[in-house]
């Protein structure tokens, strides 16, 4: 028996402590190792969101460029537009207004002309056969 309790006290004091002392240190540094990891993943996924949200800020401020850009063009467009309209109807006025001049001028002319020809037509009817060659 005091042997075996020898025995155990010599286990304890040359094993089996050094062997939970370096269990132990072990267990430390894993869960150390552990929790640097989570910690490190933690920061990854930060940045990670971080730089989501920066990418649809850019995003936002490309589309607000864009949707922009697409406005001044389409009023660009419109003015263009309006402004051919305007001139066509312009045109179209006055044109019709010399349409208007030149019908007013023939009728105006109309009654001397036609007396004119009336007079040429009973000039000729009247005229000999053989006079008008």
């Amino acid at each position: 028996m005091i042997l075996l309790a020898l025995l155990y006290a010599l286990y304890t004091t040359i094993v089996h402590k050094p062997l939970q002392r370096v269990l132990a240190e072990r267990r430390s540094k894993t869960e150390g190792a552990v929790e640097k990891s989570r910690a490190d993943i933690a920061a990854a996924e930060a940045r990670t969101a971080e730089y989501e949200q920066k990418l649809r800020e850019a995003r936002a401020v490309v589309f607000r460029a864009q949707e922009a850009r697409r406005q001044a063009v389409l009023q660009a467009r419109t003015n263009a537009l309006n402004e051919a309209r305007s001139k066509a109807h312009t045109q179209v006025l006055a044109a019709k207004k010399d349409i208007e001049s030149d019908r007013a001028a023939a009728e105006k002319g109309l009654p001397a002309d036609a007396a004119a020809l009336a007079q040429e037509i009973v000039r000729r009817v009247l005229q000999p056969a053989g006079a008008a060659r």
